[in-house]
């Protein structure tokens, strides 16, 4: 069988595959599996655009890469076939490890286990399977090649990870202010003392970057009506795993049941083999057919619950600059109790609140540097003259709450 096929992707046109190794570790089921897990989560009770995967960013990813590394290379830095084959590898599988809904439920059918975790243990599976193939790989993923600057390209401030998605998510919500000039970007990266900076000429692309990121997220991915759709999302999900953990029967497909009858944690993915293999089949269906199913539950919150969120009938979210009081939440909690004939202890359910925060460019080490005419390497924020840029190195913070739309102080 040709191993040399062709992605015909909607954002950048056609996307070769340029070893034998990508193509085996794509057709891999673990992989397949991003097909079926949105990019975006819930978001697409907003956007109805919104129904792009983690499959296509990571292949959007591996694209963005290859132009990146052919980009310097054209400048004189010298890439070796090896190299860039691991480069595209490593970004290829940067988000293998995410569950369904990508970020919604990842506190929430796991203890304290990050997909970057889960990514990196995915990614020492595939090395065993690929007979160690993919060393050096993983030695960029982590940071611990001594060529820093393919770490740079996968995670950091100016990433193809993070060009990717803003074009790509910007492409399919049809939210025009996204849009970045990727391939101008590309185009002007530089290794400079074996760190990835831009070109001075790039500056305001990169501005324009950074003012996309910050809009993105008011817009997109911290979006009131997305952000109360995968809050009730979890609430499903916890009491769900409440009701199983207690002895109630729940049901489940094979791969979401042992995620509900129990807490796993880093440790069962690294010394439970069986656990990550059921977590690499678990997708955004797994999830969907649960909900579908309680909806017809005896429990009159699950069902509520689930029958609200297939209807899109979400909570209602305000935005706050300053935190809740206590006093307000204990409100709400009463309210929700007598509207809905509840125990209090199971108002939570019903409620959520919590904060949110949009940080465009909080450099923490991994600024993005402009390199000047001069032979400079300086910060954007100290190249930039538009104080726009200044103010988004700051942290927006932001207080929800989410509740019924029929509670009301």
């Amino acid at each position: 069988m040709s191993k040399k096929k062709i992605f015909n992707d909607p954002v950048y046109g056609f996307i070769p595959v340029r070893s034998e190794l990508i193509f085996d570790i794509i057709e891999h089921p673990y992989f397949q599996r991003l097909r079926r897990i949105r990019q975006l989560g819930l978001t697409d009770m907003v956007y109805p655009g919104a129904l792009h995967t983690r499959f296509h960013h990571a292949i959007g990813a591996m694209h963005l890469m290859g132009k990146g590394l052919d980009s310097l290379r054209n400048k004189g830095t010298e890439i070796s076939n090896q190299e860039y084959e691991a480069a595209s590898i490593a970004i290829l599988l940067h988000d293998v490890g995410h569950g369904p809904f990508s970020h919604t439920l990842e506190h929430s059918l796991m203890k304290e286990v990050k997909h970057e975790s889960l990514s990196f243990l995915l990614m020492q599976y595939f090395n065993r399977h690929f007979n160690g193939a993919l060393g050096l790989a993983l030695d960029m993923f982590r940071g611990t090649y001594e060529r820093t600057f393919f770490h740079q390209l996968i995670s950091s401030q100016l990433d193809v990870d993070r060009l990717d998605y803003l074009r790509r998510d910007s492409f399919f919500t049809g939210v025009v202010e996204g849009a970045v000039s990727v391939e101008r970007i590309l185009k002007m990266l530089h290794v400079h003392k074996g760190k990835i900076v831009v070109e001075e000429k790039a500056m305001y692309s990169i501005e324009h970057f950074l003012n996309a990121r910050r809009l993105m997220y008011w817009q997109v991915y911290l979006h009131k009506a997305a952000v109360s759709a995968e809050k009730m999302l979890i609430n499903i999900v916890n009491r769900a795993k409440d009701l199983a953990q207690s002895g109630v029967p729940v049901f489940a497909s094979p791969a979401l049941a042992p995620f509900l009858n129990k807490h796993h944690n880093l440790d069962d993915f690294q010394n439970k083999p069986f656990i990550m293999d059921l977590f690499a089949q678990l997708d955004d269906y797994d999830i969907w057919g649960a909900v579908k199913t309680w909806k017809f539950h005896e429990d009159r919150i699950l069902s509520l619950l689930s029958t609200m969120l297939l209807n899109r009938q979400l909570f209602k979210i305000s935005l706050n600059n300053e935190p809740l009081k206590k006093a307000d939440i204990k409100s709400y909690r009463k309210d929700i109790a007598e509207k809905y004939q509840l125990l209090r202890t199971d108002t939570r359910y019903f409620i959520a609140h919590g904060e949110v925060t949009n940080a465009a460019y909080v450099a923490e080490g991994q600024s993005i540097d402009i390199l000047t005419k001069k032979g400079e390497v300086v910060d954007i924020v100290a190249a930039s003259d538009l104080p726009n840029i200044k103010a988004m190195s700051k942290i927006v913070k932001k207080y929800y709450l989410c509740r019924p739309k029929n509670v009301s102080l």
